[in-house]
C-alpha cells in the first residue's frame, strides 16, 4: 500500500513539474498555462458526456433487472479520469485521456471487477474465520465434528397478561 501511495504522492508532482518545466521552455509561460486551461475545459467537456452516457446506460441495466456491473467500473473510471484532468498537469492529463477510450475502459473494467469479487471472497473467508476464531478455514455451517456452542445471558420475563 505504502508504494502506490508514494509514487502517487511523490513521483508523479516531480513528472509533472519536470513536463511543465520542458513544455514551458519550448511554448513560453503563458502559452502552457493557456495550454493546461485548455486541456482541463476539453477534458471537463468529455467526462460530462461519457459520464452521462455511464449514467444512462447504469440505469437502463438496473431497470432491465440487471446488475450493472461493468457501467459501474466504467463510471469510476470517468470519474477518475475527470480528477485527473483537473489535477494540472500533461501526464495526468494523457493518463486521463487513456482512461476516456472504450477499449481501456473494457480491461481496466474486467480486471476491476475481478479484483473486486476476489477481495469480497477474501474479506468473507476473514469473516467467517475470525468468527471461529482460527484462520485455516472457513465457517460453514455443515461442517462435520460436532455442535458449536453458543454462549449468552438470558432472562425470564412475565407476562403482563399473568399478572
Amino acid at each position: 500500500m505504502f508504494f502506490p501511495l508514494f509514487v502517487l504522492f511523490v513521483v508523479m508532482p516531480v513528472i509533472e513539474i519536470a513536463v511543465l518545466i520542458q513544455v514551458g521552455s519550448v511554448l513560453g509561460a503563458l502559452n502552457t498555462i493557456a495550454l493546461l486551461i485548455l486541456t482541463a475545459v476539453v477534458g471537463a467537456s468529455l467526462v460530462r458526456s461519457q459520464g452521462l452516457r455511464a449514467l444512462q446506460n447504469a440505469q437502463l441495466k438496473m431497470s432491465q433487472g440487471v446488475l450493472p456491473g461493468r457501467e459501474l467500473a466504467s463510471g469510476l473510471m470517468i470519474f477518475i479520469a475527470g480528477i485527473m484532468f483537473i489535477t494540472p498537469g500533461f501526464v495526468t492529463d494523457l493518463f486521463a485521456l487513456l482512461l476516456l477510450l472504450p477499449p481501456v475502459q473494457a480491461i481496466l473494467g474486467v480486471w476491476l471487477l475481478k479484483r473486486l469479487q476476489a477481495q469480497g471472497t477474501h474479506t468473507q473467508f476473514r469473516f467467517y474465520s475470525s468468527q471461529r476464531g482460527d484462520a485455516e478455514k472457513p465457517y460453514s455451517p455443515h461442517q462435520k465434528g460436532g455442535n458449536r456452542t453458543l454462549e449468552g445471558e438470558y432472562e425470564e420475563k412475565e407476562d403482563s397478561e399473568k399478572k
